[in-house]
């Protein structure tokens, strides 16, 4: 039990992103602090340094065995949780957080703001690439109404299966 290892977001002091991902390191628990790179402007020059994509997150990959010590690192407050649990992060959500951040500079991370009568477009399964007008949200899950196939179908989708469409 609690061998297999897997990817969870902790929660940090203010600004002890880099500082809790240096002291994870330090420990060998193999962590991932997100760093988007920003050009700043000063009185007498530009210059681009690197700042947490997600303020007060850093993800670890661990097993079970591994929760105490990392609650133990100063600067961590503790992990996020989900239905009374730490919050598994899947190894794509990693991988595409580590693609785009190579790919682009000066990102812009946002919570999705999904309420009622947000148009989204489903990303995965049988909808896939259909638009559809949220009817509630409900914890992980949206219901949806999906019109463009001729009939009025609503749909439980998980919030990560959507993504919010321009108005």
């Amino acid at each position: 039990m609690g061998v297999e290892r897997k990817w969870y977001a902790l929660y940090t002091k203010p600004r002890w992103e880099k500082k809790v991902y240096s002291l994870l390191s330090e420990k060998h628990i193999e962590s991932y602090c997100p760093l988007n790179k920003v050009t700043r402007k000063w009185s007498d020059r530009m210059k681009t340094i690197e700042e947490p994509l997600f303020k007060s997150y850093v993800f670890v990959r661990i097993n079970d065995e591994l929760q105490s010590q990392v609650r133990m690192t100063p600067g961590v407050m503790n992990f996020v949780y989900w239905q009374g649990k730490p919050a598994v992060v899947k190894d794509k959500e990693i991988d595409v957080i580590r693609k785009f951040l190579n790919e682009y500079d000066n990102v812009i991370a946002q919570p999705m703001d999904l309420k009622p009568e947000s148009k989204v477009k489903i990303q995965q399964g049988i909808f896939m690439d259909k638009e559809a007008r949220i009817l509630k949200v409900q914890g992980n899950k949206v219901q949806v109404v999906i019109e463009s196939i001729g009939y009025s179908l609503i749909a439980f989708i998980e919030k990560s299966n959507v993504v919010l469409t321009k108005k």
